[in-house]
């Protein structure tokens, strides 16, 4: 249930009845919009009356809400939400870029590789230090290891860093070491490891599952931000249809779709969503123009040598031909480039 106070409520006032819906047992966000404030109720709300509710006399109007997310809804926090991390954002009008290479392979490659993109304009440096591959023969991931090396690499240019977590038994590492932590398609539906990441503070960024709808894919949003992490950016990477060309296939269509249903952020994918290099930028520039708040793309300084995914890796040079359309694009969508 959604409760819209009247502009110009005194503060007292509001609080007086977040205190009664508390006692009655559910949980209030309160949401500051333009004029007025905006209290969201998660509970079983079928037991209130709305007509009581309305009679407040500091009550512009009442509204159920039929979806089963509530604090990801757009109708409880009608505002974009902006997830901020250091210097950088990303939602609210702030455009970031992703970049790095698939998985950290060895202290030059990811130094090298931080230091191209963050000249090229890319805002965080992306690499796997743990991997989830379909394979059990294939790379697997340098492990915590590979935390230390992004840890170098971040030391190196003052770039933040975003790499996927996989365990909860990783959960305190990854609290210590990373400044955003990203939940991959495959445990997109890991309720277990979604509830211990809600209980973190450090933002999180959900990918996608294979074949999930939207609904699913905001409900599991909804998992961590019940725990009490409301820092989360929604990652459409790609989904699994007939189609048998393209490693998947972009849905362009849930950028506008989760961002009306969601006051969460959208971030894209464009290196898995078609998993060869060449399609990259013309799914990336689809992205920015259909609303995104961001990108995450695949750099590798050798997609030859690549010890995973180095086919839809992008080159340095590539990516900084790629950045120039991206920054000009973003600059007419009206949105803020963060560098």
């Amino acid at each position: 249930m959604v409760v819209v106070m009247k502009p110009g409520t005194k503060q007292q006032e509001i609080d007086k009845l977040v205190a009664q819906f508390q006692l009655q047992g559910f949980q209030v966000g309160i949401t500051n919009g333009v004029g007025c404030s905006i209290l969201g109720l998660v509970g079983d709300t079928t037991t209130l009356d709305i007509n009581k509710i309305s009679i407040n006399e500091n009550v512009e109007r009442v509204m159920r809400v039929q979806e089963p997310y509530k604090k990801a809804n757009r109708k409880f926090h009608p505002e974009d939400t902006v997830v901020k991390i250091g210097s950088a954002a990303i939602g609210g009008g702030n455009f970031s870029v992703i970049a790095g290479p698939c998985s950290v392979e060895s202290r030059d490659q990811i130094t090298q590789v931080a230091k191209d993109v963050q000249a090229s304009g890319a805002a965080f440096l992306r690499g796997g230090a743990f991997k989830p591959r379909t394979s059990p023969y294939s790379f697997q991931g340098m492990g915590a290891p590979g935390l230390d090396l992004l840890l170098e690499a971040k030391a190196a240019t003052g770039m933040p860093i975003v790499t996927e977590l996989m365990s909860p038994k990783y959960c305190q590492l990854f609290e210590d070491k990373v400044d955003v932590i990203q939940i991959g398609a495959r445990n997109m539906q890991n309720f277990d490891l979604l509830k211990e990441v809600g209980k973190l503070s450090k933002p999180i960024l959900l990918k996608r599952g294979l074949s999930a709808s939207y609904e699913e894919w905001i409900m599991s949003a909804e998992y961590i931000m019940a725990e009490g992490n409301e820092n989360v950016i929604l990652c459409e990477r790609g989904i699994r249809t007939f189609e048998t060309y393209t490693r998947n296939t972009l849905d362009v269509s849930a950028i506008p779709a989760v961002k009306r249903m969601s006051h969460l952020p959208v971030v894209v994918d464009p290196s898995h969503s078609a998993g060869m290099y060449w399609m990259v930028e013309p799914l990336a520039l689809a992205a920015v123009a259909a609303g995104a708040d961001g990108l995450i793309i695949e750099v590798h300084n050798d997609p030859q040598s690549a010890k995973c995914d180095g086919q839809q890796s992008l080159t340095p040079e590539r990516f900084d031909a790629l950045m120039k359309k991206i920054s000009a694009l973003v600059d007419l969508t009206g949105k803020t480039m963060v560098k």
